[in-house]
């Protein structure tokens, strides 16, 4: 028995010392493959990395001659807005990229510089046709202190005429400072050379491994040794026509790849070299790791399989138990992994969706609220540009909105609210919110309603508005210009005497969607993605939060589409007859208006903010009423308790603020020894908008809860609710 079990851990001893070699030589194998590889690639992507960086290098150049002529044009309108142009020549002072400023008056052939000198402008060449912006640039020339530059002249007009030229010289050695200090470690070579001499008119600082460059093209072949007449033709080409070149040639006998890259259309070239092993030197520095840890897994897979011959008999039992354990284990993790994963999707399309369509809106309220400040005296604009930064203020509580609903329905928040209403007035309330929007693209929007029974129904008026302006506002913005959208509404049979059963369906004819998007369009955060529909803003959240509203109804809602052909919504849902079939309070609109006037009331305000506070106080003015601000939560206490009675008929009270909050400053107030403590309404004004927020004022002592951005009408409606004057 125990000769039978050495001759087991022999052959088993064997077949290991087999596996080892065997893995050995597989992995030796894939080393070398994937060394060789990822050198290739690694070659690759440096030469691909030069080109990135020879283009970075390039744009900073046209960047600043672009910025040097536009510059110059700005000069040159200050000039024809000056009284004596040549003064603001002579008093402008030189600066660090502008050496000389000069400026000929139309009809003369010499004029005045910043340099105490008569200018004239024949020296100069502009004849080679290079421009920057569309200002002509002279050839290059040595200027008076011995360095390259070059002359850019721009018209000076007034008044529709030119009334003189401007000519600013500038030199290349301007253009160092903006230049990287170093390229692959200083092993690279760059020169700027003027594509019509040939001449290298600058080397930047930290380039190369020689002190002195190149005076020019000639001597860059010569001292490279290029003697290769069809690389030279080659090159003589792509200086001609503007073009970008690279190609290998050895550098003082060491494997280097050369460059000549235009730059602004060819009236200056990036030239010279970088060698073979600084580009490379990545690739080997990955390939040394790559063998590094290679050579780690070996001496670990070796030590572990030893560990493994040992103990495997005793482990048997173990190995089994585990196995099942980890089984579960990688079950959970998976099922980890995939809820991880699935929250950092919707996160990052999350952002993604949002970052762009709440700064769009926020562009335009900043812009327009400068616009406001610029136009203040002109009363047109004025009202232009407050239309526009409501309108986009509007869009962009739309965006929070949206946000919040989604919170409050995955939070099971959302409670439905059942009162009576006239669907066909509803009907008509949303066609005419989203007929202009039509009517902006040129679209035709049709309406049709049939085979309804009833007038008056119960339900959720404003829920069964959001869905179907969500619906057809979706079919408005995914339709071209001059599309058609049909907005149909059916009564169907009744499935119940006491609930009417209706079908509203929304159509277009416009982009349409794919089969994969549509298995996904109830999703949050899910957009079409394509070159037409990433124009459209929107959070991706209108489709999640219109099913949910519909199941919460207890309706379905359905959607086929074919791309380019269009796409059709139809939403079923049943509301419940009204008992009675009149008009719900129609005849009280009148007085329940003139009901919610605040003139003449008094409050007290604390609100830490001095916009929102000056914002309040106007508002408040305009209605007739006053109120006193206080800047915190104490200070609204203290200035309560020094009052008369009756001084405040209410206390608008914010939540978020220093040394006392909201909460706090409510408790205190109600706890003070005066009659009108407990009585004096307190009303929470606050950015503060769940539903947790809305209880927790209420269990302070507040009574009711008014969210910001403030609804004028809203506040009135509340605080006519919980204020009594006497007459």
């Amino acid at each position: 028995m125990k000769d039978k079990l050495n001759k087991i851990l022999k052959n088993t001893g064997t077949t290991l010392l087999i596996s080892i070699v065997l893995v050995f030589c597989i992995l030796g194998t894939v080393v070398l493959t994937v060394a060789q590889k990822v050198s290739n690639e690694m070659s690759d992507s440096a030469v691909q990395n030069l080109s990135e960086s020879l283009d970075l290098i390039k744009c900073t150049i046209e960047a600043i001659l672009q910025n040097e002529a536009d510059f110059q044009t700005l000069i040159a309108r200050e000039l024809a807005m000056a009284d004596d142009p040549e003064e603001y020549v002579r008093t402008y002072e030189k600066s660090q990229t502008m050496v000389k400023l000069s400026l000929i008056m139309s009809g003369q052939t010499e004029g005045v510089s910043n340099v105490d000198e008569v200018f004239s402008a024949q020296e100069l060449d502009f004849s080679a046709g290079s421009t920057i912006n569309g200002l002509p640039v002279s050839r290059t020339y040595v200027n008076y202190m011995g360095a390259w530059s070059y002359t850019i002249k721009c018209p000076v007009e007034k008044d529709g005429r030119e009334m003189a030229t401007l000519y600013i010289e500038y030199t290349y050695d301007s253009l160092d400072k903006s230049l990287p200090d170093g390229f692959y470690n200083s092993q690279a070579t760059l020169y700027i050379m003027d594509a019509e001499s040939e001449r290298f008119v600058l080397k930047p600082k930290g380039m190369g491994k020689r002190s002195a460059g190149h005076l020019n093209l000639a001597d860059f072949y010569r001292a490279n040794n290029i003697l290769d007449e069809q690389l030279r033709a080659e090159v003589a080409e792509c200086l001609s026509t503007g073009r970008n070149i690279l190609f290998s040639h050895d550098i003082r006998a060491e494997q280097a790849l050369n460059y000549m890259w235009a730059v602004n259309d060819g009236s200056i070239f990036l030239v010279g070299y970088v060698p073979l092993a600084a580009i490379q030197q990545e690739g080997r520095t990955v390939n040394q790791y790559i063998f590094i840890v290679v050579a780690v897994m070996l001496v670990a897979f070796v030590l572990c399989c030893l560990i493994y011959f040992l103990n495997q008999r005793q482990q048997n039992k173990i190995r089994q138990e585990r196995e099942a354990e980890r089984e579960i284990h990688n079950k959970q993790l998976a099922e980890a992994l995939q809820a991880a994963q699935i929250a950092s999707n919707s996160k990052t399309m999350f952002l993604s969706n949002m970052s762009h369509d709440i700064r769009t809106p926020m562009n335009a309220v900043l812009g327009f609220a400068r616009l406001l400040d610029i136009d203040a005296e002109n009363p047109i604009k004025v009202r232009e540009y407050t239309k526009k930064i409501m309108a986009s203020g509007q869009h962009l509580l739309g965006l929070i909105n949206d946000v919040l609903d989604v919170s409050k329905i995955e939070s099971g928040k959302v409670v439905l609210t059942f009162n009576k209403f006239i669907l066909a007035d509803l009907i008509s309330a949303v066609e005419t919110i989203v007929q202009p929007m039509a009517k902006a693209k040129k679209q035709q929007l049709h309406t049709e309603i049939s085979g309804l029974k009833y007038e008056y129904l119960m339900g959720d008026e404003t829920r069964l508005n959001q869905i179907l302006l969500n619906l057809l506002s979706n079919a408005i913005k995914y339709t071209p210009t001059g599309g058609n959208i049909w907005f149909r509404v059916k009564g169907l049979k009744q499935r119940s005497s006491q609930y009417e059963y209706i079908r509203f369906e929304v159509e277009d004819d416009g982009y349409g969607m794919t089969p994969e998007f549509l298995e996904t369009i109830f999703e949050a955060f899910t957009r079409a993605e394509n070159s037409t529909t990433n124009k459209v803003q929107g959070t991706g959240l209108g489709m999640a939060i219109t099913k949910s509203i519909v199941e919460l109804m207890g309706g379905a809602i359905d959607v086929r589409s074919e791309l380019n052909k269009g796409s059709l919504f139809k939403v079923e849902l049943e509301l419940r007859i009204a008992d009675d079939q009149e008009a719900p309070g129609a005849e009280n609109s009148l007085t329940e208006a003139e009901s919610n006037s605040l003139a003449g009331l008094h409050f007290l305000a604390a609100e830490d903010n001095e916009i929102n506070a000056e914002i309040l106080q106007e508002l408040l003015d305009i209605e007739g009423a006053s109120c006193e601000i206080v800047e915190n939560g104490q200070l609204a206490v203290q200035r309560f308790e020094r009052a008369e009675i009756g001084e405040f008929d209410a206390i608008l009270m914010d939540v978020q603020m220093p040394v006392m909050n909201g909460y706090e400053a409510t408790r205190a107030i109600r706890a003070l020894p005066r009659a009108d403590a407990g009585s004096i309404p307190i009303i929470a004004m606050t950015a503060n908008a769940f539903a947790e927020d809305e209880k927790a004022a209420l269990e302070a002592g507040m009574d009711a809860h008014v969210a910001k951005p403030i609804d004028v009408d809203l506040l009135k409606k509340v605080i006519r609710q919980y204020t009594k004057r006497e007459e």
